[in-house]
């Protein structure tokens, strides 16, 4: 890589396009943000001048002052996800503050917010189409959001929270970086790895640092990547050491100098400070000012009508679970890392399949055809990779053209697949790269980043994907379609911009579904040596196993989402609970089997402390229930109806996908399935009708 910072050949000043990454380095981030942070003063200050009320004289002039600060943060930003380096981390940490408080600037533009305010009640708003309009209402909302209206001290103390929560959001995502890097266990014998598939084995091995490792006769290496723990966790018989992997991840983050603790304490109070200074009671009401469900409460009947269903079916999941670990052999009481060791041994038992018994059905090259054949068949569209095109900043990452019915090139996308420990946060997104847009004049087609974490290959032998993996893929996918699939061309409300966040997984969630269609499946399977389908029995028995201990993890995800309702409605920063309190307190009511009280999940839960869900992670099952009665849909009309199923898929295809956030989420939903959404769908696919 290039190691010059001269801003001549620096990649991030670059018009807007697709990165070079074969050309970045650290070194040009200094130069390359403050570069752009002077670009984007000039360009506000020239619209503060001189911009008008009109959809050309303010909203455009605005969209591209915004795409120019994505363009270049979000490289930074991308790459400090997928290639971290220390040098990285230590230039993103200078800038992001110089980034945050040019945001606030922009945000707090009183003479921008009274050009929108008086373009959205002038006379010539209603001449606007459905997207424009609501691009306006919605930068209105976001700046009286953002503390435009807001002065003296009172804004001060606003901008001194941003730029501190922006700072303690990366702290926190670092601290779990870091202490995730910092445990790993060597093992040496065979009765450490007794229980491990043959790919479980062939990944430890292949993460020990000593070179001549083999997966039959080791050293092993554990870590606490998912790919490496979560096997370990379901399949080593070595009951002492799946407890120190269980506590080892169970209390990531939460001692030492990596614990976060004191970052959560910090990030509730200062969020509570900042919703008090917009005259919102709590962080939950400002988040929901924002949000598809009208209100806390309406969120919170959501949760407890799925946790009155699912406690009974949880009690039975522990009992039966409880009895066979009794009955085949555990002397002990069910510890929590006893927990996903039997949940296997079960699995195996009742429906006489293992997740090592699909992978080899599921090498990544036949999954990838069968989604994108899957999409050509709803969608009609057609994706093709490209070698070679465009760079990357990684020998593994792929690239993806897609085309439309006509073969017009539409989007594009990146496909980072593989878990990379030392360099690459845990987890499976999707983000923009760039978005579609008809600000410059002409019309910028969108590209996406697909980012998975899965098991690499190893040896002679492909990435094989578990079936849990394979609905990672999809999921993430579903998000990339609807950021690539958009048909509006402001780019403020096209794809997923302006979506609602608690309907944003509704594409995603969607795509899952296909995942347990047996002639959708059949053609994204194939033995990776024979090339053979997966068996019909086989599939049989993984339709069968679908709603194995639903009631369990329907409980899990209520939990989490009312302890982060909780932290952010009702918790008193100043009062003698802790956090943590209020997680057992929740628990009392979500939870059946064995407690283990030094758990301290919160310290590693990025998704509301170092992710965009706080006070939004209910959006999981609300959009699940968007989700379920889309695939209804399909599901009515006959899933083996190929006509039909194209028909339905094209309808989809102009809605939900189509629309983006050019129309508030329940106006699209109703375009597509005639109706509000209802939860039959949902407890029907979860075995809780």
């Amino acid at each position: 890589m290039s190691t010059t910072s001269a801003t001549s050949e620096n990649p991030l000043l670059a018009p807007t396009g697709i990165p070079q990454f074969a050309s970045f380095d650290a070194e040009h981030v200094t130069p390359g943000v403050e570069a752009m942070l002077e670009e984007v003063k000039t360009a506000l200050a020239e619209l503060e001048a001189n911009g008008t009320a009109t959809w050309e004289g303010v909203v455009l002039p605005l969209e591209r002052i915004h795409d120019r600060m994505d363009f270049v943060w979000g490289i930074v930003s991308h790459l400090s996800s997928v290639r971290t380096t220390p040098e990285l981390r230590e230039v993103h940490e200078a800038m992001q503050p110089k980034v945050v408080e040019l945001s606030m600037v922009l945000s707090q533009s009183r003479t921008i917010y009274d050009l929108l305010e008086k373009l959205e009640q002038g006379d010539g708003f209603s001449d606007l189409d459905a997207g424009q309009q609501r691009a306006i209402k919605s930068l209105v909302r976001d700046a009286q959001l953002s503390g435009v209206a807001l002065e003296g001290k009172d804004k001060d103390e606003f901008n001194r929270l941003q730029e501190e929560l922006a700072s303690l959001s990366t702290t926190f995502k670092n601290h779990v970086l870091d202490s995730t890097k910092e445990f790993n266990m060597d093992l040496t014998t065979a009765d450490e790895v007794e229980g491990l598939p043959p790919s479980a084995k062939a990944l430890a091995a292949s993460q020990h640092p000593d070179e001549d490792a083999t997966p039959e006769a080791g050293p092993w290496r554990i870590t606490l990547a998912y790919p490496s723990f979560g096997p370990f966790l379901s399949h080593a018989k070595r009951r002492d050491l799946r407890e120190r992997v269980f506590r080892a991840s169970g209390t990531r983050a939460s001692s030492g100098e990596h614990d976060n603790s004191q970052v959560i304490d910090d990030i509730l109070s200062k969020r509570l400070e900042m919703a008090k200074l917009l005259d919102f009671e709590t962080y939950a009401d400002l988040s929901f000012a924002r949000k598809m469900a009208p209100d806390v409460a309406a969120a919170k009947r959501l949760l407890e009508e799925l946790r009155s269903v699912a406690y009974p079916a949880g009690e039975k999941d522990f009992a039966d679970l409880e009895a066979f670990a009794k009955e085949n052999g555990q002397e002990e009481p069910l510890a929590r890392w006893d927990m996903g060791f039997w949940a296997e041994r079960m699995q195996e038992k009742l429906f006489d399949f293992s997740d090592e018994d699909l992978k080899p059905y599921f090498p990544i090259p036949k999954v990838l055809e069968g989604l994108f054949g899957l999409a050509t068949k709803l969608f009609g569209i057609t994706i093709e990779q490209v070698d070679g095109k465009v760079d990357t900043w990684h020998p593994d990452v792929m690239f993806f053209e897609v085309s439309d019915k006509d073969g017009a090139h539409i989007a594009s996308f990146f496909l980072d697949p593989f878990t990379r420990s030392e360099d690459k946060r845990g987890g499976a997104w999707m983000n923009d790269c760039l978005g579609r847009t008809n600000a410059h004049g002409s019309l910028r087609i969108p590209v996406a980043y697909l980012v998975c974490n899965f098991t690499p290959p190893v040896g002679d032998t492909p990435a094989l994907l578990s079936f849990n993996e394979v609905n990672t893929l999809f999921h993430e996918f579903g998000h990339g379609l609807q950021h690539m699939l958009t048909q509006v061309e402001h780019g403020m409300v096209s794809g997923i911009e302006n979506v609602d966040w608690d309907a944003v997984e509704l594409p995603s969630q969607f795509m899952e579904n296909w995942c347990y269609h047996k002639s959708t499946l059949m053609g994204f399977s194939g033995h990776w040596e024979t090339g053979e389908p997966l068996p019909s029995d086989l599939f049989e028995k993984l339709e069968s196993a679908r709603t194995f201990r639903t009631g369990s993890m329907v409980l899990r995800q209520v939990e989490f989402s009312s302890a982060d309702l909780a932290l952010h409605h009702s918790y008193d920063p100043n009062g003698d609970e802790t956090p943590n309190d209020v997680v057992n307190r929740i628990r009392e009511g979500t939870y059946i089997g064995p407690k283990f009280p030094e758990g301290r999940f919160l310290c590693a839960f990025s998704h509301i402390f170092a992710g965009g869900y706080a006070a939004g992670y209910y959006s999981y099952k609300w959009a699940e229930v968007l989700s379920a009665d889309a695939f209804g849909a399909f599901e009515e009309i006959g899933l083996d109806n190929e006509e039909a199923v194209a028909e339905t898929g094209r309808r989809f295809a102009d809605t939900v996908l189509a629309l983006g956030g050019s129309l508030p989420p329940m106006d699209v939903f109703k375009a597509f399935r005639g109706r509000e959404p209802s939860t039959e769908a949902l407890l029907r696919h979860l075995g809780l009708a």
